[in-house]
């Protein structure tokens, strides 16, 4: 098994896996290992069984309904700031706006724009946007052996986890005491705050 201390000081996550009755460094690997990797819950209850750990993937898909909600949430608490220009889909609209060609963009914004008097630059270009397109990749890569959501409640507390992950790996996440964590250790470092 994999050698992680971690001390327990989230009082949400604490609260969260209160009567579970698991250690929760195996909690937070599998969570971990689920959010970060191509890996479906029966892989998990089998990797997890090779390490001498008996654990059904039903738990490990609790585990990660209850704990990455509230990851995600002290990584947001965490996450560094962002600049004034951002290359966006169709979910926030900053002072410039870079979007592909969809008619159904175009016409959004310019609604924004009217209906707010907004003074957003809209620029439009098939190729500029693909930093976004692109950036759905590890999403879509990662559920993929998950054979979809049984829910839409359960997707949303699912995928927020994976892009917590995600946005960890891409350096996105506040150094404490400006210290150099590996993404393991920055992940585990949510658990602690």
């Amino acid at each position: 098994m994999v050698a992680l201390h971690v001390q327990l000081t989230n009082s949400t996550l604490r609260r969260v896996i209160k009567r579970l009755h698991f250690p929760l460094q195996v909690m937070l690997v599998c969570v971990r290992w689920y959010a970060a990797y191509a890996l479906s819950l029966r892989n998990l209850e089998e990797m997890m069984a090779e390490r001498g750990v008996k654990v059904d993937h039903a738990t490990v898909h609790r585990w990660a309904l209850k704990m990455l909600p509230v990851l995600a949430a002290v990584f947001r608490r965490r996450k560094l700031p962002v600049g004034a220009s951002w290359r966006v889909d169709e979910t926030h609209v900053p002072t410039s706006v870079t979007i592909d060609k969809s008619g159904a963009h175009t016409a959004a914004v310019r609604g924004l724009v009217a209906d707010s008097g907004a003074a957003i630059e809209l620029r439009q270009s098939k190729y500029l946007n693909n930093v976004v397109e692109q950036d759905h990749r590890a999403v879509k890569r990662r559920t993929r052996p998950m054979m979809g959501f049984k829910s839409f409640w359960s997707g949303t507390k699912i995928i927020a986890g994976i892009e917590t992950m995600h946005m960890i790996k891409k350096g996105q996440l506040g150094c404490p005491g400006s210290l150099a964590f590996s993404a393991v250790d920055y992940f585990y470092s949510l658990a602690t705050e």
